[in-house]
């Protein structure tokens, strides 16, 4: 039997909707200042909508000199599981340059009880030069086409949740908000733009404790989708997404702690339970007699 409460959406697509929103936080700021600090991230996630548990996660980041990797994963719990399981994956590789992350590949995989999919690109200097989806899904002549043109200087979902503050001053300031970026997620094309809300101090029951900054969030989206699907009418309308920066220690790359999406059905929220970073010196070169 499914569950089809008096809403927008049913609540399994309503739920993938806003939590695909949670991912559409592309914020990366290519800076040409450098940046020689290495750190990374363990966290845990936990998803609710209206207050109720719906999903969980991992996000796994390091970031070193010239090279940084990044990989998450997570599916539905509680009641959602009962009546829509799934899961899902991701992970997104490139290299550091002048302080910039430029993202070389990505790869995210969604699987329900339905069906499987992998989405697969690979990036060089911006370009997604070649992108997949597994199994190739239909064509529907409603859906407005992904141009080359679409397809320059984006970055994908993954490196595109990592907001890089330029310069040398405070990273978590109202400015590091002042932001947006442009996103390819090998089905759609979309740009983001942020502004600075406030400060708030946060506590994860392991690791981080301390400020965050909490900008607000503008979804976009230019091509790769269907005009007429209510979700996407829905984000592109939001003015209260929220998202919640914090740290990776030794750096100046702030990640989402905690993101929030109204639904009809109640707010969406992503946040962590565990936001466990640690810096790494910068290597030295070796010695040489």
């Amino acid at each position: 039997m499914t569950l089809r409460p008096p809403a927008l959406f049913p609540p399994r697509r309503l739920v993938r909707r806003a939590l695909a929103a949670l991912g559409l936080v592309g914020l990366a700021a290519l800076s040409a200042a450098p940046a020689q600090a290495q750190g990374k991230l363990e966290a845990k996630y936990e998803a609710s909508l209206a207050g109720i548990p719906v999903g969980k996660g991992g996000w796994s980041i390091e970031i070193g000199e010239d090279a940084y990797t990044a990989s998450a994963q997570g599916g539905t719990s509680g009641l959602l599981k009962a009546f829509a399981g799934g899961s899902g994956s991701g992970a997104s590789n490139g290299r550091v340059v002048a302080g910039a992350l430029v993202p070389s590949a990505y790869t995210a995989t969604t699987t329900s009880a339905k069906k499987s999919e992998t989405i697969r690109m690979v990036v060089t200097s911006g370009y997604i030069k070649e992108f997949s989806i597994d199994p190739e899904p239909p064509v529907d002549p409603e859906r407005i086409p992904v141009t080359d043109a679409h397809r320059r200087n984006v970055l994908d979902p993954m490196t595109g949740s990592l907001l890089r503050v330029p310069g040398s001053g405070e990273v978590l300031a109202a400015d590091s908000c002042r932001t947006g970026t442009a996103v390819f997620d090998g089905r759609m094309r979309y740009d983001i733009k942020l502004d600075y809300k406030r400060m708030e101090t946060v506590k994860a029951e392991k690791g981080y404790h301390g400020p965050v900054v909490v900008c607000a969030l503008y979804f976009t989206p230019i091509a790769g989708y269907i005009p007429d699907r209510a979700a996407i009418k829905y984000l592109a309308a939001q003015r209260n997404i929220e998202v919640w920066f914090a740290p990776i220690a030794g750096t100046r790359v702030l990640v989402p702690y905690k993101i929030t999406v109204p639904t009809p059905l109640g707010s969406a929220a992503l946040e962590a339970v565990e936001f466990v970073t640690t810096a790494a010196p910068p290597r030295t070169a070796a010695k040489t007699n």
